[in-house]
């Protein structure tokens, strides 16, 4: 999570572990680390894209990849370059972007109780997944994958269906966002961190990302994302208290 990231640069700052905040290359690279574990974990779904691409359900759940990465792309660069998905200077938005997402969560799944749900994908989850993506790039805090499986939930999409597409989605949309700021930074000639840090910082995300990941696909077959809110509005609440 971008929030995450930024809550503990603010506090290294304010500890003086810091001595200025990490570039936006840096937050946004080390992300595309995270995105091959992702790969990683789910290695039998990204193999079958490959070896049965002729099957229609799969050349289905493609074409809705697809669009939704095409919606992302398009809007985030208008985001980008309109200034809208700047990285804030400030821990107060991440605070209030953790608590929204944490009181949506609960709200969802005392709704999602005794509802039926469906593992299928449809046109409107994917474009609706797609711009959840876009709204979480303009609130950090909200988290990208969050906010794109808390909005499948309320479409009625199962925990596993909604968390799979979500991650795969991200795939290719980070890793287009990380090599965007790359070739962004190179070209401006911006300030940043030794490739050699990036990298260390990279590898270090794909490490956590992978136990994480794999962690919670089995975490959500028998249990709901309720605590995961409970969690945000607990932090949410904590870091309001602590910024006043």
């Amino acid at each position: 999570s971008t929030g995450h990231l930024l809550l503990a640069e603010h506090y290294m700052i304010k500890q003086g572990w810091l001595d200025a905040k990490p570039s936006d290359l840096f937050n946004v690279v080390i992300q595309s680390g995270a995105v091959l574990a992702v790969l990683a974990v789910f290695t039998r779904r990204v193999r079958s894209f490959f070896l049965e691409w002729r099957s229609p359900d799969i050349q289905d759940y493609l074409k809705k990849l697809l669009v939704c990465f095409v919606i992302t792309g398009v809007g985030g660069l208008v985001l980008k370059f309109t200034g809208f998905a700047e990285l804030p200077e400030e821990a107060m938005p991440v605070a209030i972007a953790l608590l929204v997402g944490g009181i949506g969560f609960v709200a969802i799944e005392m709704w999602l109780k005794k509802r039926p749900t469906s593992h299928s994908i449809t046109w409107t989850v994917a474009i609706a997944v797609a711009i959840g993506q876009l709204v979480a790039a303009v609130f950090p805090g909200a988290s990208r994958s969050g906010t794109t499986i808390l909005i499948a939930l309320m479409l009625g999409v199962s925990r596993p269906a909604a968390t799979e597409f979500s991650f795969i989605v991200g795939i290719p949309t980070l890793l287009a966002a990380g090599l965007l700021e790359t070739t962004l930074s190179i070209l401006k000639g911006e300030p940043h961190e030794p490739w050699i840090l990036i990298f260390f910082g990279s590898v270090v995300a794909a490490v956590s990302a992978f136990l994480v990941v794999r962690w919670l696909l089995g975490y959500i077959r028998s249990h709901t994302f309720e605590a995961f809110g409970w969690y945000r509005i607990g932090l949410g609440v904590l870091l309001l208290a602590l910024l006043r």
